[in-house]
């Protein structure tokens, strides 16, 4: 079977089967996995929990994979039960006070050293241990702070001693796809990363109703692009498992999808065992060569900078449902002072500093969104001098939208109902000095979802998020037409459609439109600039009917407008738990 051009796929075989499997039923698992598609590397775990495979075995199962022509690498899980004390932590992860467990684990570390000239660790290296040992250790710091001087003391202790026994030896260490609670159990891609030799993005998202991680399928996406941010050819890929799919297998399809629709060059299958009874292992085969397909003709994904600092906390997993909204993102760990649009959600205002670079940002040219997260985390650090909107701690529901651009006559103006009424903060501002792009009405009154404010040489505009995220999903497509289209101003495209689309794009007029929906139904496409046409890459069809969309004008005495390339609406049908690949012709 012919490799795929634009990534690999490698396989985690853990402990638990490694510890009782045959050469023979670990040859026949082989031989499946590559009638399905082309397997070119197996992480080979040596530890987990109370299992350990030898030096020895390793050494037999690893000759057996690589007859095969198969890479093998090595993995380590992080959990133990060592002396026979349970450690007050989850899962049983390490406790990386303990000198006996702390040894324990460096001998894992040589063993797996001796065997494999590449390692992973399984996202179980965090810890959230606070036995008494800890409790003394922590002294009066925060157990963040506590935890994350601990781990990178020793990853680069576990580091130096593999490279000892195995100085080309390529260490690798995998991020849960719960990123944003990271700083709680030690893990710090900011300062782990350039310990590591390098990185691994986990991206598996769950069943999102059900599981405490809350995890929006575009997450399968967004993360990819925060770690390769963060360090530029050095994530080594993603990495998925059927968790939270075993009732929709396109969930489990869309992760491996959407991993590579952000460019991971690997993907690796959690676990070994688990896949090779199950239908999802030949599906994934078929849908990876239309994504190696669509891949060959895609550049490079592009979105509006989100600042997204490591360590940060607030309106977790924000930025997967706006994904899930049709918003174009790329997240990045650092302020991307040089993009020409940037959002901040409530974890941009953790730095302390963070007004400060916003300030300079919109005053030099820039144009910035904030979260209401954002404001009021930032709301006594200088923001209240860029805005005439004022927290007032009151709230609000409605389901009935006003649209009411300021770069537009009254003609633009337009109203949307919504599935359900949503609940916002009743943020206060002061009319003409602030002006108010949508409203939500309630009653015989009105409070803004969206401002905008004119600042030195740029804008700066607040999106109101709802107080229960998922009340995005409840908005009517013409809201979710103006949010996409303010968010992403700098993209040739955007979406302007009822929630539960996500449209990822490149920086060659392809993108891919993915569909959440519960049936078929139409996603409308806004194109910006002239073209010819919308194009189905892989049918060949071509949208050419399209609407052209009012343009800025001038409101009442006003002396100027803005100015913007005509928009052009298309219409495109897509079945749901599908992609569709597109190009728009110009």
């Amino acid at each position: 079977m012919k490799p795929y051009r634009n990534f690999s796929v490698a396989s985690y075989m853990f402990a638990y089967y490694a510890a009782k499997a045959t050469d023979q039923e670990i040859s026949e698992g082989i031989e499946k996995y590559m009638r399905c598609l082309p397997l070119s590397k197996v992480f080979l775990e040596n530890h987990r929990a109370t299992t350990d495979i030898p030096v020895k075995r390793l050494k037999e199962i690893k000759a057996v994979i690589e007859g095969y022509g198969i890479r093998v690498s090595g993995g380590i899980t992080s959990t133990a039960l060592i002396g026979g004390e349970q450690k007050p932590s989850m899962f049983d992860t390490f406790c990386y006070t303990d000198p006996r467990h702390r040894a324990e684990y460096l001998r894992i570390v040589r063993e797996a050293s001796e065997v494999f000239d590449e390692i992973i660790l399984d996202d179980f290296f965090f810890t959230s241990c606070r036995c008494e040992l800890c409790i003394e250790a922590k002294g009066n710091r925060s157990w963040k702070d506590f935890r994350q001087a601990q781990m990178a003391e020793f990853s680069r202790e576990i580091v130096e001693e593999a490279h000892r026994i195995n100085p080309n030896l390529n260490f690798i260490i995998k991020y849960p796809n719960w990123y944003e609670s990271h700083q709680a159990t030690g893990y710090n891609p900011g300062i782990q990363k350039d310990i590591f030799n390098m990185i691994y993005t986990g991206t598996e998202t769950r069943e999102p109703f059900y599981s405490s991680q809350h995890l929006q399928r575009y997450a399968s996406y967004s993360e990819v692009r925060l770690m390769e941010n963060a360090a530029p050819g050095r994530n080594g890929g993603g990495w998925i498992d059927l968790g939270g799919s075993f009732d929709n297998l396109s969930r489990f399809l869309e992760q491996a999808e959407f991993t590579f629709l952000g460019r991971a060059r690997e993907l690796t299958l959690f676990n070994f065992p688990s896949l090779l009874n199950s239908p999802a292992l030949p599906a994934l085969g078929e849908s990876l060569r239309r994504v190696d397909d669509f891949l060959d003709r895609a550049g490079t994904p592009v979105g509006t900078a989100v600042w997204e600092p490591f360590g940060a906390e607030g309106e977790d997993q924000l930025c997967s449902y706006l994904g899930m909204c049709g918003m174009q993102l790329d997240l990045q760990p650092d302020f991307p002072e040089n993009a020409p649009v940037v959002l901040l959600t409530g974890r941009s205002a953790y730095v302390p500093d963070a007004v400060e670079k916003l300030e300079k940002y919109v005053r030099s040219g820039g144009k910035a969104i904030v979260t209401i997260g954002f404001l009021h985390e930032a709301w006594d650090r200088g923001i209240q001098d860029m805005t005439s909107v004022r927290l007032t701690h009151r709230h609000v529901m409605g389901d009935r939208y006003m649209i009411d651009l300021c770069d537009y006559d009254y003609s633009g103006i337009r109203f949307g109902r919504g599935a359900e009424k949503v609940m916002f903060e009743a943020l206060d501002y002061k009319t003409n000095a602030t002006w108010a792009d949508i409203l939500v009405l309630s009653g015989e009154d009105n409070f803004p979802v969206l401002t905008e404010d004119f600042y030195g040489k740029g804008r700066l505009l607040i999106l109101n998020v709802p107080e229960n995220f998922a009340g995005l999903y409840q908005m009517p497509a013409e809201v979710i037409g103006i949010l996409n289209g303010q968010v992403n101003t700098d993209r040739p495209f955007y979406l302007a459609a009822k929630p539960k689309w996500s449209l990822i794009g490149y920086d060659n007029d392809v993108c891919c439109l993915h569909s959440f929906r519960p049936m078929i139904s139409s996603a409308r496409i806004v194109v910006r600039g002239e073209c010819k046409g919308i194009q189905d890459l892989e049918s060949g069809r071509i949208w050419r009917d399209c609407v052209q969309l009012p343009a800025p004008a001038h409101r009442q005495d006003g002396a100027k407008t803005r100015t913007a390339p005509p928009e052009y609406a298309y219409e495109i049908p897509a079945a749901p738990g599908r992609s569709m690949y597109l190009k728009v012709l110009r």
